[in-house]
C-alpha cells in the first residue's frame, strides 16, 4: 500500500509540475519527458531567424550546416542554435534521464533481457544444488543461526541456503549472482507465507538485510575511481565496508525490534562475532598489501569466488549423480529445467520493474527532483554542514531511486571536484553502501506477486538514511 501510494505521488506530482512548467513558460516543450534520451540537448526556445541577435544570425547563415555552438566552456552548458525549416531552434543543457517511452524500451532491452540471462544461468545452478542435496546440507549447517534471525522459517528450510548465497554474492560484489539467488530466496519464503499477497516477517527481514548491501570488495567503485585516475583507487574500500556493516547491523536491530527477535541468543552473538572477526582479518591482510597487491587481490577475489561456487556445484552434482538418476533426470537436464524457471521469473517481474523505472524517469526529467535536491542541499548548508558534504548529497538522494542515476552523479562529482577530494570519496561511499531500494522492492516482491509490503519501504529507507549518516561520519574520520 505504501509503495503504491508513493508511486502514484511521484508520478502525479511530476506530471503536474511538467504541465505547470509548460503553461507558465519555464519550459518550452514536454516532448523530452516522453521521447527524449539521456544526455541529449534540451530544446528551450524556437525563434524566427530575424528574431535572434544579429551576430548569431550572421554566424548561422555562414555555417555550413546552419548550426552554431556558443558558450563552449567546460564550466558552463553549451547553447546550440540550429536553423531549419525557417526557424531557429535553441538548445541548452542536457536531459537527466531517458523519457517515458525510451525508458519502457530500455527497461526491457538493457535491463530485463540481461537479467533474464543471469537468472537462467544461476537458477540452473541452484536447481543442481537442490537435487544434489548441497542446498539441504547448507541449510542444516546454518539453521541454528537463521532460526534466531528468521524464527518463522522451519528448520533446515531450503530458503536458508538461497539467502546465504545471496548474502555471500553481495558480500563479494557479485551483483549478477546476488539477484538470482535473492529471487529464489523470495520464492522459497513465499511457499511458507500464510498470506500470499502480504509480505511475511521473514521476507521483510531478508529484504532489509539485503538493502544494507554489506560488501567486502567494492570492485565497481574501485574501477570507477581508477578510471578517474585516483591516486589510490582502493582507499575507499575500508570506509565502504564499515558503512555497509553498520547499515546491516542497524537493519537487523530495527527489524528485529519490530519483530521481537531475541537478541540474547548465544548462537546469534557467536555468528555476528565470527563475521566481524572475518571482516577484520581480511581488512588487516589487505591493508598490509602494496597498491599493486591491493588491486590484484580486490580484482580477482570476487571472480575467483564465483568460479569456485560454479565449480563446487558441478563437482558436487557429479559426485551425487545417483540422486539425479533416482529422479529420472540428468545433471544437464536439471540445469536446463532450472534455467527455464529463471526465464519465467524474469518475464514475471518485467511489469513491476518497468512501472517503477518509468515513474523515476518522469520524476527526474520533470525537474522536481532537482528542485528538492537543491533545496535539501541549501538547507543543510544553512545549518552549517560543509559544502564538501552538500555537494555529494545528490548521490545519496538518488541512490534509492536509480543506481545508474546516482552512479552518474558520483562520476560527475569525481570529475568536478577530483577523485581524491572529500566530495569525490564521499560520493563513492554513498554509492557503495546502500541499495536501489525502489527497484529492489519492485523486483523482489513483484517476483512473488506481493502487493502489501507492510513496513518494508519505510524500514529500508531508514536503513538508507543510517548508511548516509554513517558514510559522512566515516569519511570525515578517514579523509
Amino acid at each position: 500500500m505504501v509503495l503504491s501510494r508513493f508511486w502514484l505521488a511521484i508520478f502525479i506530482s511530476s506530471i503536474a509540475f511538467v504541465v505547470i512548467g509548460l503553461f507558465s513558460g519555464s519550459s518550452y516543450s514536454i516532448d523530452y519527458v516522453l521521447n527524449g534520451k539521456k544526455d541529449e540537448p534540451l530544446l528551450i526556445s524556437e525563434k524566427y531567424l530575424k528574431q535572434v541577435p544579429a551576430f548569431i544570425k550572421d554566424s548561422i547563415e555562414k555555417a555550413p550546416d546552419n548550426t552554431i555552438v556558443i558558450n563552449k566552456i567546460e564550466t558552463d552548458l553549451d547553447t546550440t542554435y540550429v536553423y531549419k525549416n525557417q526557424t531557429v531552434k535553441i538548445y541548452s543543457g542536457i536531459q537527466k534521464s531517458d523519457g517515458l517511452l525510451p525508458t519502457c524500451k530500455n527497461s526491457l532491452l538493457d535491463l530485463i533481457l540481461p537479467l533474464i540471462a543471469y537468472l537462467a544461468f544461476f537458477c540452473g545452478l541452484m536447481e543442481l544444488l537442490i537435487i544434489s542435496g548441497a542446498a539441504e546440507r547448507l541449510a542444516t549447517k546454518l539453521s541454528p543461526v537463521f532460526a534466531k534471525v528468521f524464527p518463522t522459517i522451519p528448520k533446515n528450510h531450503e530458503s536458508i541456503s538461497y539467502m546465504t548465497l545471496n548474502f555471500a554474492a553481495n558480500f563479494l560484489g557479485l551483483d549478477s549472482a546476488a539477484t538470482p539467488f535473492g529471487l529464489k530466496a523470495m520464492e522459497s519464503l513465499q511457499t511458507i507465507n500464510p498470506e500470499k499477497e502480504k509480505a511475511s516477517d521473514a521476507q521483510i527481514m531478508f529484504m532489509c538485510l539485503h538493502a544494507a548491501g554489506l560488501t567486502l570488495i567494492p570492485t565497481s567503485i574501485i574501477g570507477y575511481r581508477a578510471a578517474e585516475n585516483a591516486a589510490n583507487p582502493a582507499d575507499v574500500m575500508l570506509p565502504c565496508i564499515i558503512t555497509s556493516f553498520v547499515g546491516t547491523i542497524a537493519a537487523f536491530l530495527l527489524v528485529g525490534i519490530k519483530q521481537r527477535i531475541n537478541f540474547k541468543s548465544a548462537s546469534l552473538i557467536l555468528a555476528l562475532t565470527t563475521i566481524l572477526a572475518a571482516i577484520a582479518g581480511l581488512l588487516f591482510y589487505i591493508n598490509g598489501l602494496d597498491l599493486i597487491g591491493k588491486n590484484f587481490f580486490t580484482g580477482n577475489l570476487s571472480g575467483l569466488m564465483l568460479v569456485a561456487i560454479i565449480g563446487f556445484t558441478l563437482v558436487f552434482s557429479f559426485v551425487n549423480e545417483k540422486k539425479f538418476t533416482q529422479k529420472d533426470t540428468t545433471i544437464f537436464d536439471t540445469f536446463v529445467d532450472g534455467a527455464k524457471n529463471g526465464l519465467n521469473t524474469g518475464v514475471k517481474i518485467f511489469p513491476y520493474v518497468m512501472g517503477m523505472l518509468v515513474a523515476i524517469s518522469f520524476f527526474r526529467n520533470s525537474g522536481l527532483f532537482e528542485i528538492i535536491s537543491n533545496g535539501i542541499s541549501f538547507t543543510f548548508s544553512q545549518i552549517g554542514v560543509a559544502k564538501e558534504i552538500t555537494d555529494s548529497l545528490p548521490v545519496a538522494m538518488l541512490r534509492p531511486f536509480s543506481s545508474g542515476g546516482s552512479r552518474g552523479f558520483m562520476i560527475d562529482a569525481m570529475r568536478s571536484f577530483g577523485p581524491d577530494s572529500f566530495t569525490g570519496r564521499l560520493s563513492c561511499i554513498f554509492q557503495c553502501s546502500a541499495e536501489t531500494t525502489f527497484y529492489v522492492i519492485a523486483v523482489y516482491f513483484g517476483s512473488v506477486n506481493i502487493r502489501n509490503t507492510r513496513y518494508t519501504l519505510g524500514m529500508m529507507l531508514l536503513v538508507d538514511l543510517i548508511c548516509v549518516i554513517t558514510a559522512i561520519m566515516v569519511a570525515s574520520w578517514f579523509f
